[in-house]
């Protein structure tokens, strides 16, 4: 007897159950189906860039070479540069206290200063000295400095006598005597601002005064006849320690001038004082590239600036703007109950000096250089 298993009816029949896929399963073949997909995408990609690359004009296709290889050589020119060290105040401070300051005032010891030096070598010095910028850097806006350097010798020799800078004569800048205060609005409002602050400290250090008769950091210039006193925060584009310490305040706001001349040996701020009956004898500046800015502090009677033949007088809490590659004098003839005239003064670049000419200049007057 053989042993038959029953057979379901039709009524206990089923559909078989179906074991779902694992789902990592059907992830990968996602992935994979999405990466052929991607593969082919790329190869598309490729084969149309081959195509276009052989269907390009060959003037093109240099074109761009060109560019490329330019691209390339600036990169690695600017890597080569030496990053700037931008030092903070008290560094600067120190390292100007190394190089020589004596009594306040910087010194130049260098033979080389292009501000102090006066010798037919001048020119070919800051030719040599425009051609390293221009390696550096580019030649681009530098056809009046070029133009100005090269024919120095007949500027300065050939200009009336009214305006003769005697170091440097930058061309095609419009000539004045006196600016308006638009020429360099903000600076000039800045300035005005800070009056009290500025006045404040000079009181403060005048009180020096009543103790002897030249008090540390004051320097004491000659003049035909009075007293002519200066205290230099900034000579001749370099800080002065120990005198910008005695005038934090101020020396800070000469950072938040726009147009300050701080980089090269035509920039100063100080001080200046004029005792009653002193006249200061005509001179020139260095250059028309600046003009020269006093705010009055205190103004007494019969005080007055000549610039080209033309007088002004100061007045306390306003800026004064003037060119001072013109024929310049100044006297104090009020009495001596009056008080001394006192001004601060800060070298302001001329607004007519592009970006790019102010960026070169620095460094072709940088000092020490």
């Amino acid at each position: 007897m053989v042993w038959v298993p029953p057979r379901p009816s039709s009524t206990d029949r089923r559909a078989p159950l179906r074991t779902p896929a694992p789902r990592c399963t059907t992830m990968s073949m996602e992935w994979l189906l999405d990466w052929s997909w991607s593969l082919d995408g790329l190869r598309d990609f490729i084969a149309t860039g081959i195509q276009s690359f052989r269907d390009c004009d060959a003037t093109a296709l240099a074109a761009v070479a060109c560019l490329l290889v330019l691209f390339m050589w600036y990169c690695y020119h600017v890597g080569r540069e030496q990053p700037r060290a931008y030092a903070t105040v008290n560094a600067l401070m120190q390292s100007a206290e190394a190089n020589g300051v004596q009594n306040g005032f910087v010194y130049c010891h260098s033979p080389e200063c292009a501000r102090c030096t006066h010798h037919d070598g001048l020119n070919q010095k800051l030719y040599h000295n425009l051609q390293e910028y221009a390696k550096r850097y580019s030649w681009s806006g530098m056809g009046r400095i070029h133009k100005g350097i090269r024919e120095q010798g007949r500027y300065l020799n050939s200009r009336p006598s009214i305006q003769k800078p005697e170091v440097f004569f930058l061309p095609d800048l419009p000539t004045m005597p006196y600016f308006s205060r638009d020429a360099q609005k903000h600076d000039v409002e800045l300035l005005e601002r800070n009056f009290q602050t500025i006045l404040c400290e000079f009181e403060t250090l005048y009180k020096a005064f009543s103790n002897c008769s030249l008090p540390q950091g004051w320097k004491m210039n000659s003049t035909p006849s009075g007293e002519w006193f200066t205290f230099y925060l900034v000579n001749q584009g370099m800080c002065v320690p120990r005198n910008c310490r005695r005038c934090p305040r101020t020396y800070r706001l000469l950072g938040s001038l726009r147009t300050c001349i701080g980089n090269n040996v035509f920039g100063n701020a100080c001080i200046s004082v004029l005792s009653p009956g002193t006249v200061i004898a005509e001179h020139y500046g260095p250059t028309n590239i600046r003009i020269r800015c006093h705010l009055g502090l205190k103004t007494p009677s019969n005080c007055e600036l000549v610039v080209g033949g033309e007088p002004q007088c100061w007045a306390e809490g306003r800026c004064l703007l003037f060119d001072d590659s013109f024929l310049h004098t100044a006297f104090h003839e009020g009495p001596p109950e009056e008080g001394p005239r006192v001004i601060f003064m800060v070298d302001l670049w001329h607004p007519n000096v592009a970006a790019a000419e102010r960026q070169a200049l620095d460094f072709i007057f940088a000092p020490g250089r």
